[in-house]
């Protein structure tokens, strides 16, 4: 036996505790009309999953709670227990759970709350189904025919039937799993739409991370090979300055000595000049005009001095404002003030705290155009603004140094010019006095020969001091670019020394060779290297690790959403092979099944009329389905639904009565549809035989021929199902091991009598 025991308390008309137990396979339920017989079989349906309240012959959850009578205070609870035996036998069990015993108990209270418990641990009403459903006990009670519905089975359409026969057939597992399944489907579709959604809504901003970090390291490689030109540039310009600068003040040495010897011996030719008694106003005229010529001279060598100062200070400044003329030319970026971005950026904030708390998309659309708004209108004056350098300062003072230089050019032309006067009245002079040939003049002529020997001598000093004053104005320009390139590269570029110059075969460049370069081309390597420094600040400067960071979290959010994606998408797979795998398993089973119903159906249908056809036929079933309504635009009025239509497999009952020209169902009378009905179950029954089956007095209607014939298919199904029949019929009882009567006294409460049969005729006799 399978069932053991049922528990009743407080349904219905059971105030009291009931208890019920089935130890024979067939037990009888008797009793008077209202006594509450039929209240045994709906408390089966409750403690077993029913639903609906109206099978229970209820509108509301409160009404399967006794409601009490004049003696009896009413319930506030109402509970139903079941016992089954899930003992192993051949190997399995019953029911998939390690306990010998399972007692399912349901509890409803007054306010509608129901509660369930496998075994006294509170459960879900899906795991009480899916439990029974795996011993072939379904929730559409095919098992449990109630009084009236004898031939429910008859009059539910064919789709209702079909889920019958796969109730009646174990086939609700996998509709269990099949519909779990489906649910997981839907499910996965809805999260992969919602990652999908996801990545959509990363992909603009992971594309401008991408754009920065490409312009990111066209930045950092210039910046590398900026560092490399500049410190070319700077080993070369440093070696050039300083190999020219020793070699100048080498030869600056012979030169200065000559002069100072020469001097010595000017010194002592003037002196011996002076002694000389022949001297006369020649001699005196002629060292009054050296005398004036070196002052002229001095005074032209160190106007020439300022003179190379102010080019090239004035050189420095043209280039100057030439370079920053050119970036103000490359940068087409505006400039904006910090007042007006500051401006800005607090806007923004005050509008995005407003709106955050806001859920209404309205609301949001309002606040993203006030966030719109200001950014158009710092845009439009950032264009208008433009962006210039600022070098009036730099022109003011190149104007200045101008003057200067155009005044120091205008004074070294009146030296020049008063020089050369004196020179010619000098070489005039001392033409005449060589003229004379006389031994009196050969002071003279040695002060000539001396003054001559200093004047090549200074004109070799002054070239190689011209050269430098160029070498200086170098030397700054050189430092200045070294503090720039520190400023802009790092402190790496002060280290310049250590680099390596290579040619393009890739050997080291010795310092000989590098000094024998020609200056052009070291000019030609500064417009480059200003060419690339401007290319960098439209690229932008600094190492960008924000960004970077940034996008590496960006991206790795995508990978990931990508994986999950992908994870979900093989769950798709996984699940949608399931559910066809579960319906090939139902249609193939459910098939199977009808065939062994419909032959059991048509042997319980010649047994119960003595002949005829009966049969159970699959149809396809069309059925109206109605679209989804498009909600883009809900302004419009919606244009009235299509409907298209799918087909559903049903099951149909056909019958022919033996001698008679009845065919189909409406035309069988009470009786006959009661015995069709009957046949159904049992052949239902006999195919995948449930644990037990109740019926609620579905023999009222037979006469007592067909009471035997019941009689006797009863006690045959009863050796492959437990029976519990609620019935006035004597032949039915007489087939019971076990009777309980339902009575109900005067306090309205049902009350549960039981004999058993064995024993009551043993004690007979």
């Amino acid at each position: 036996m399978h069932l053991k025991s049922l528990h009743i308390n407080g349904f219905k008309s059971f105030a009291r505790k009931g208890e019920l137990d089935f130890s024979t396979p067939i037990t009888a339920i008797v009793g008077p009309n209202g006594s509450g017989k039929s209240n045994v079989a709906e408390a089966f349906r409750f403690v077993l999953g029913e639903q609906s309240v109206k099978s229970m012959r209820g509108k509301r959850g409160e009404d399967l709670i006794f409601n009490g009578s004049e003696s009896v205070s009413r319930s506030n609870r109402a509970s139903v227990r079941i016992a089954l035996d899930n003992e192993e036998r051949g190997g399995t069990r019953p029911f998939p759970v390690e306990f010998d015993e399972i007692a399912i108990e349901r509890v409803v209270l007054r306010d509608g709350v129901n509660e369930y418990s496998i075994n006294g641990s509170k459960t879900r009403l899906k795991d009480v189904q899916e439990l029974l459903a795996a011993a072939n006990i379904g929730s559409t009670g095919h098992h449990i025919i109630s009084q009236g519905e004898a031939d429910r089975i008859l009059t539910a359409s064919a789709k209702e039937r079909r889920e019958m026969v796969e109730d009646a057939l174990g086939l609700k597992v996998f509709q269990y799993k099949k519909v779990e399944s489906e649910k997981k489907l839907k499910k996965t579709l809805e999260n992969i739409a919602k990652v999908e959604s996801l990545r959509r809504e990363v992909a603009p901003h992971l594309k401008f991370l991408e754009r920065q970090v490409k312009k990111l390291e066209k930045s950092l490689a210039l910046r590398e090979e900026l560092k490399a030109v500049y410190a070319e540039y700077l080993k070369r310009e440093d070696t050039y300055i300083a190999h020219h600068h020793d070699r100048l003040q080498q030869e600056k040495i012979a030169p200065e000595a000559t002069l100072e010897e020469l001097a010595k011996a000017l010194n002592d030719a003037k002196e011996k000049l002076e002694k000389d008694k022949k001297q006369d106003e020649k001699s005196k005229e002629l060292v009054a005009l050296e005398q004036k010529i070196t002052d002229h001279r001095n005074h032209r060598q160190e106007t020439t001095r300022t003179i190379g100062q102010l080019e090239g200070q004035i050189a420095y400044l043209k280039r100057r404002i030439a370079e920053q003329q050119k970036r103000s030319e490359k940068v087409t970026e505006s400039a904006i003030p910090f007042s007006e971005f500051e401006k800005v950026a607090t806007s923004i904030e005050k509008t995005v705290e407003k709106a955050s708390p806001s859920e209404d998309v309205s609301v949001l659309q309002r606040a993203l155009g006030d966030v719109l708004a200001p950014l158009k209108v710092l845009l439009k004056n950032a264009r208008t603004m433009g962006l210039t350098i600022d070098t009036k300062g730099e022109e003011q003072e190149l104007a200045s140094l101008e003057r200067e230089k155009e005044k120091a050019d205008a004074l070294l032309g009146e030296i020049e010019a008063g020089e050369q006067t004196l020179q010619e009245s000098y070489t005039a002079l001392k033409q005449a006095i060589e003229s004379e040939g006389a031994e009196s003049r050969e002071a003279e002529r040695e002060v000539f020969r001396i003054m001559n020997e200093q004047r090549e001598t200074e004109q070799v000093l002054e070239k190689i001091t011209r050269e430098l004053s160029v070498l200086e104005r170098d030397r700054m320009e050189f430092k200045r670019e070294l503090q720039e390139a520190v400023s802009l590269m790092g402190q790496a570029l002060s280290r310049y020394f250590d680099y390596e110059v290579i040619d393009t075969q890739g050997k080291v460049l010795t310092r000989e060779q590098i000094v024998t370069e020609t200056r052009g081309v070291q000019v030609e390597r500064r417009r480059a290297l200003e060419k690339m420094k401007i290319r960098l600040e439209e690229l932008g400067q600094g190492t960008g690790e924000d960004i970077l960071k940034e996008y590496k979290d960006v991206k790795e959010r995508d990978e990931f959403l990508v994986r999950e994606i992908a994870d979900l998408e093989a769950s798709v797979g996984k699940l949608e092979e399931l559910i066809a795998d579960l319906t090939k398993q139902l249609n193939e089973q459910f098939v199977v099944g009808i065939e062994k119903i419909d032959s059991e159906f048509q042997k319980f249908f010649t047994l119960m009329f003595g002949g005829g056809n009966a049969a159970l036929k699959r149809v396809k079933l069309k059925v109206r389905k109605k679209k989804d309504a498009d909600l883009e635009d809900i302004e419009e009025v919606p244009e009235p639904e299509e409907e298209e239509e799918e087909l559903e497999e049903g099951i149909e009952v056909d019958v022919k009565l033996p001698n008679k020209r009845v065919q189909g169902l409406d035309m069988l009378s009470g009786g006959e549809r009661a015995l069709t009905s009957i046949a159904l179950i049992f052949a239902m029954s006999q195919v995948n035989p449930p644990l037990f089956v109740i019926l609620d007095e579905t023999d009222a209607a037979l006469d007592e021929a067909n009471s035997r014939r019941y009689g006797d298919m009863i006690t045959a199904l009863s050796e492959r199902s437990q029976l519990i029949l609620i019935t006035h019929n004597r032949e039915t009882m007489s087939r019971a091991g076990v009777l309980y009567g339902v009575t109900m006294s005067g306090d309205g409460a049902s009350t549960l009598l039981s004999i058993k049969l064995d024993e009551a005729v043993a004690v007979a006799k």
